[in-house]
């Protein structure tokens, strides 16, 4: 920069900057000069805050303001460090949620999350006086809105924002840039897309393995590089996982990257204790010259100097050697001095967990991803694209190096597939993390109607994205509608819908019955056959000559039952005999049991055929057949032409009910219909589109109000705990909640106004904030302190009110935490009765990082509470007095600097 405060003839980009710019820079500063807002959506190190820095330039040159917001504390802390070395200490100010420096600055830094607390209580479009002047707000690191957390209130900040003030979003590179512009263009105002998919230091991605580095893809970049084409297992599926010496150690890698000149890096790894055994792993590996260690040293002895606590002599040994860890554990002065010491070369490794790449500035000329899976709270994963991208990103130094290199690490578990993948995938798309809030219902209905509230959450970026999901929806159900109305055109002439279901309806029970009653009586008959073939057979068994007999079946081949005399039984194959007979028609035949269909006892039988012979002609086989002669032929003529009774009683009656039922069928007003099946066919097909639009319909207008059934939800839960009066008006309980902020504003709330918390001294205050902030703690988290009694009966006493807001929140399905925790809080206390730091480090599991942040987070909830209305002036007083016990050194962060 050659010009802090330009003037509006100043505002040429080539005068402004010392170097040429990109083409989408170019276009974003067109754009911002055209007084449209902007989305940048580009590569991470491509020069995205340098159109941030060109907006400040125009807001100052017009003696307008500007805020700088990021979604990070420690982001916006080195903001605060660069932009006072570029505009001047004195035009720069800084607001966290528990710091304020020089706030009525023409450029102000802040989390996002302040930003979106000063538009709260001003009706949205219209300028309060917290952003009174300012023209333009940058929204550094925007693709944030992913965040689980966080996301929300990038959103919010959007909606909130008075649309004369330009808004320059800067975001990583992600899939639906297009879709972020269109809705901040339609809630907002005239908003530009400003993409870049390059990047001003090429990235080269390499996948390191035993046998060297190498590239990970071919030249075109779209696929894996055919030198790591795995041959060994070739038509054979390669073990899942590998043994321990067939993947590179670390130290093989550092060596490998220090002799191919591709340091200094960043090595990412997924877990702050693998980060310190990275180091630990380096020992006797030195990377720095005298020189550099000279240097080292005179940065240490500063730090010495200023804060003596923060420097660990077990963390000391390994900067000599250009190695350190970076990650949360550790204290944030101690990571701001790796941070420095790696900007100025003189660390080459820094073993980092992924929160490195979200924002901080720390190029390398080289990113090695030690693993490409991780452990999250929904279990062991792949990273997603967008993760590998962030991390990549972090390669390259402008102006310092041709090309960044990637380098993957081959593991026991993933290979050049995954690599492959991930390199080749593309950013992931923005998805909404919108989520109503308590302190968000009570702000809105604080300065709104439920009406402009409900306008609100559907401007919502999650509300968007869900329309879109539902255009297909839409034209599902339009299709569906139209296949309706086709329907009913054509059943028209039948008459009226209602009515033809009914008839379609009765008819088809008319069916269903015709179909029982013939069931029923097949399985009659079946069973009246089975009962006749077992006592038929038990009487030819006593049958003698002479009895009548009344033939039909497998051998006796005849369309009607033949009568015969049953003359002999001979030997047959089985056990039962075969039958010779003579027919009615003077005909010898050779029958088995089967063939009987009647057998009539009370018929006397015909004695004349005892004496008679059988012809020697006839074969005694089933089936045989032979005319008899004169001598038989008398008694032939006299044998009674008789039908048998097979049927029994009930095997008549259903036979009636089977015509009385197809009588009615044939007589029905549906059966006289022409294309009688299609009709029918259609009758239901119209019953179905009701029944499939119904549900469509349906689920459609649950996705479309989805957030507002969550605002709503919550409206019953704070009038449930009298926050919100019936006519949706906040009452006291509500009105401080409304100025709290925290992941649950209600319970704080509650908490905080009872008169519990009123009566504890100051550390007392300290440890009972500390339980309403702090997450439940790790299984294997200790501290060897023990809280104070009136701590505890100050926390026992909101259990009751704890269990009932559990209960409401369980009943309408929301999903705030209600955090109680009683575990580590005595760090609190003893810190806030000023226990010496190494002391109180000493007596607790937990790392220093987690203590500073536990100490964070209790002190900027007490930060809160003097701004409380309607609480006691004691409360308050308190809540400023332990703030002043625990702001210090490591927790203050202007002590660090």
């Amino acid at each position: 920069m050659v010009n802090s405060s330009p003037s509006p003839t100043d505002l040429d980009p080539k005068r402004l900057f010392s170097f040429e710019l990109d083409e989408f820079q170019d276009e974003a500063i067109a754009a911002l000069n055209a007084d449209k807002s902007v989305v940048v959506c580009a590569p991470t190190g491509s020069g995205k805050t340098l159109i941030g820095e060109y907006a400040i330039y125009r807001a100052l040159s017009q003696g307008k303001r500007v805020f700088y917001t990021t979604p990070l504390k420690a982001l916006s802390n080195q903001k605060l460090r660069d932009f006072s070395q570029l505009f001047g200490a004195k035009n720069v100010g800084l607001v966290t949620g528990d710091l304020s420096l020089n706030r009525e600055a023409p450029v102000v830094i802040m989390t996002t999350e302040v930003f979106r607390n000063m538009l709260y209580g001003t009706p949205i479009g219209q300028i309060g006086t917290s952003i009174q002047g300012v023209e333009a707000v940058v929204l550094d690191e925007c693709h944030y809105m992913n965040d689980r957390q966080r996301g929300t209130v990038w959103e919010e900040s959007i909606i909130y924002c008075p649309p004369h003030i330009q808004l320059v979003a800067l975001s990583a590179t992600v899939a639906n840039s297009d879709q972020l512009t269109d809705w901040i263009s339609q809630v907002h105002g005239p908003t530009e897309r400003i993409y870049a998919d390059f990047r001003p230091v090429p990235l080269q991605y390499n996948f390191c393995n035993l046998k060297g580095i190498f590239p990970l893809l071919n030249k075109k970049g779209n696929s894996i590089n055919r030198l790591l084409l795995n041959t060994k297992y070739k038509g054979k599926k390669p073990p899942k996982v590998k043994p321990k010496d067939q993947v590179p150690s670390l130290l093989t890698v550092v060596s490998r990257l220090q002799e191919r000149d591709m340091l200094p890096a960043i090595y990412f790894i997924f877990s702050r204790k693998g980060c310190d055994r990275a180091v630990a792993e380096t020992v006797g590996l030195s990377l720095l010259t005298s020189e550099e260690k000279r240097q080292v040293a005179a940065h240490l002895e500063l730090v010495l100097h200023q804060h003596p606590e923060a420097i660990r002599r077990s963390q000391v040994e390994c900067l000599y050697r250009g190695v350190a860890a970076h990650h949360a554990g550790l204290l944030p002065a101690w990571k701001s001095l790796v941070e420095e010491l790696f900007q100025k070369g003189l660390i080459k490794v820094v073993f980092a967990t992924e929160t490195l790449a979200a924002g901080i500035n720390m190029p390398a000329r080289t990113t090695v991803i030690s693993s490409l899976s991780k452990r999250t709270d929904q279990g062991h994963r792949l990273l997603n694209p967008s993760e590998f991208l962030q991390m990549a990103g972090r390669a390259g130094r402008r102006g310092m190096d041709e090309i960044g290199h990637l380098v993957v690490v081959e593991t026991r578990f993933e290979g050049t597939k995954e690599a492959g993948y991930l390199a080749t995938a593309g950013p992931d798309p923005l998805v909404s993390q919108f989520t109503p809030s308590y302190g968000m219902v009570l702000n809105l209905l604080q300065t709104h109607s439920l009406d402009e509230a409900k306008q609100l959450i559907e401007r919502s970026f999650g509300q968007y994205m869900a329309n879109l999901s539902l255009i297909p929806q839409q034209q599902a159900i339009a299709d569906l509608q139209a296949e309706q109305k086709q329907i009913f055109a054509q059943l028209a002439p039948y008459g009226d819908l209602e009515t033809l279901q009914e008839q379609a309806a009765s008819y088809k029970k008319l069916q269903e019955r015709l179909r029982e009653a013939k069931r029923l009586h097949k399985t009659l008959q079946n069973q009246a056959e089975r009962a006749r073939t077992k006592d038929l057979a038990a009487a030819i068994d006593f049958a003698v000559q002479g009895t009548v007999l009344s033939l039909k079946g497998k051998y006796i081949t005849v369309s009607e039952p033949v009568s015969a005399i049953l003359v002999r039984k001979v030997p047959g194959s089985g056990q039962a005999p075969y039958l010779v007979c003579l027919g009615e028609d003077n005909r010898w035949m050779v029958a088995t049991y089967g063939d009987v269909v009647g057998l009539y006892g009370d018929i006397p039988r015909f004695k004349v055929v005892d004496s008679w012979e059988l012809p020697p002609e006839l074969g005694l086989k089933p089936g045989e057949c032979r005319k008899s002669g004169a001598e038989t032929a008398a008694t032939a003529s006299h044998i009674p032409q008789l039908e048998p009774t097979l049927v029994a009683p009930e095997v008549d009656e259903q036979h009636l009910e089977v015509e009385k039922i197809t009588a009615w069928i044939l007589e029905h007003p549906v059966h006289q219909w022409p294309e009688r099946g299609q009709t029918i066919k259609k009758i239901a097909r119209a019953e179905k589109l009701d029944k499939q639009i119904g549900d469509r319909l349906n689920k459609f207008q649950r996705l479309k109000s989805r957030y507002w059934e969550e605002f709503l939800n919550l409206i019953a839960i704070l009038q449930t705990f009298n926050a919100l009066d019936p006519k949706l008006v906040p009452t006291t309980l509500g009105e401080s909640a409304a100025t709290l902020r925290g992941e649950n504003e209600l319970w704080l709330g509650i908490a905080l106004t009872s008169e519990i918390f009123a009566q504890l001294e100051p550390h007392h205050l300290a440890a009972a904030c500390a339980a309403l902030v702090t997450e439940t703690p790790r299984p294997d988290s200790w501290v060897n302190y023990n809280t104070s009694q009136p701590v505890i009966e100050a926390l026992l006493d909101l259990q009751s009110m704890r269990r009932q807001l559990f209960q409401q929140q369980r009943r309408y399905d929301v999903a705030l935490p209600i955090w109680l925790e009683y575990e580590l809080i005595a760090l609190v206390e003893q810190w806030a009765q000023d226990l010496d730091w190494t002391q109180l480090c000493e007596q607790t599991s937990l790392d220093e990082g987690d203590i500073v942040r536990l100490l964070r987070r209790t002190l900027d909830l007490l930060s809160q509470i003097p701004h409380i209305p309607h609480i006691s002036n004691t409360l308050k007083d308190n809540a400023i007095w332990a703030m002043k016990l625990i702001d210090r050194f490591p927790v203050n962060e202007t002590a660090n600097g």
